[in-house]
Formats: C-alpha cells, structure tokens, sequence
C-alpha cells in the first residue's frame, strides 16, 4: 500500500494547478479540472478533455497524482491499473474536504405497473448482454427513479471496490421517450458497467467511447430537458 508522508497544514492547488500537474504526469490531452464531492466516482474523465475529481485530490501529493494518471491512460495493463486505483483511494480526500452532510431520503415508493416494467428491462439486459458483451456482464439491479430531473440513466458504483452495483432509470424518460429511446440508455449504461466490470475508469472518456459507438449508441451523455 502507498505510504504517505502528508503535511499538517497542506496548501491546496487550484484546479489549474492540478491540470498543469496532471499534464506533467502524462496526462497531456486534458482540457480542464473540474472538482467536486462525489465519492462515488472519484476520478472521471469526460469525453472533452475535462478531468472532475474529487476535491481532496487538490491536496495531495505528487506520487498521487501520478497514481491518478496512470489509472487514466489508456492500454495500461490491467495490474497495473488495479495498482494504481489503490493508491489513488488510499489518500484520504475526507481528511481535507469532508463531504457535505448527505440528504437522507426516504425511499421512492412503487408505482402501479412497476414489476412488469422492472421485468422487461431485465430482460432487455440479458439481451444486449448477450447481443453486444458476449454474454459476460453480470446481471445486476435495476431501478426505476422518479428523481432523475436531467439525467435519463446512471451507473451506480461501489467506491472501495469499483463494483457496479446498480442501474437507474429515470421515470420520465420512459414515459416521454418510449421503450426504443430506453433500450439505448440502457445500453449507455452497459458500456460504464463493462468499463467497471473491466477495470476500467468509469467515465465518457476514449474507452468509453470507443465501445460506446462499437455497440451503437450516443457516445455522450444525453439529459432530459425541462
């Protein structure tokens, strides 16, 4: 495990400073650093150049932020990434910016109709799965979620362990678009279940699109309007 040597009072770098870092680290096709408090997804590089990561990382050190540049690039071996997920996890963001009190919610109630609908998207899972991924992603959890304002579909991710946990569909996308619309964000959504399923970053970056437009779908991510 990467030993750090962290300073008691460390001074932040700015999210130009952490471009200018990164691109010394190989990372030379970033646009720009976007920060946040997401610790789902603590490292996601978007199909622009732009890098969102979380808000500790702008304290921490060198060797880090190369872990961080090579969990990115691209072709590494998968040992290799795997290494350096560890020791981008091991620094402890919490410990510089603590993530704000979360909003307990209580859970969506189920609508009418819910497990038929669940049902077929389940077996529309198995389908691609097997039309597109050769049959090897793990079935997993779908839900259907009324909250979605913008979003049409999400990828739930495991943080420790990158594990995908969950797929989510927005409500309103099913009710506006129709089935056809829904089976391509399912598939969207499959393709960042391949990525976490095959070590890779979950994010809209080259891999992603890359297999993205091998399975056919929207490479970027598509958001309801209103």
């Amino acid at each position: 495990m990467l030993q750090l040597e962290l300073p008691l009072q460390p001074e932040p770098s700015s999210p130009a400073e952490l471009l200018s870092r990164l691109r010394s680290h190989g990372l030379t096709a970033l646009s720009a650093v976007t920060l946040h408090h997401n610790r789902s997804v603590m490292v996601s590089l978007g199909s622009r150049g732009t890098l969102r990561l979380h808000r500790g990382y702008a304290w921490a050190p060198d060797e880090v932020l190369a872990a961080v540049a090579r969990f990115l690039r691209p072709g590494i071996r998968r040992s290799e990434r795997a290494a350096a997920r560890a020791a981008l996890l091991a620094f402890p963001v919490e410990r510089f910016a603590p993530s704000p009190r979360p909003l307990v919610r209580r859970p969506e109630a189920p609508h009418d109709g819910d497990e038929r609908i669940l049902a077929r998207l389940q077996t529309l899972h198995a389908h691609l799965n097997r039309e597109y991924f050769e049959g090897r992603l793990t079935a997993i959890p779908i839900r259907l979620s009324g909250r979605m304002r913008r979003r049409l579909g999400e990828l739930r991710v495991e943080r420790a362990t990158g594990s995908a946990e969950e797929i989510g569909i927005a409500r309103r996308h099913l009710r506006r678009d129709g089935w056809e619309a829904v089976r391509d964000t399912l598939l969207h959504e499959m393709v960042h279940q391949w990525q976490a399923e095959s070590g890779l970053p979950v994010d809209h970056g080259r891999e992603f699109r890359r297999k993205a437009r091998a399975v056919g779908v929207e490479p970027r991510a598509v958001k309801v309007d209103g």
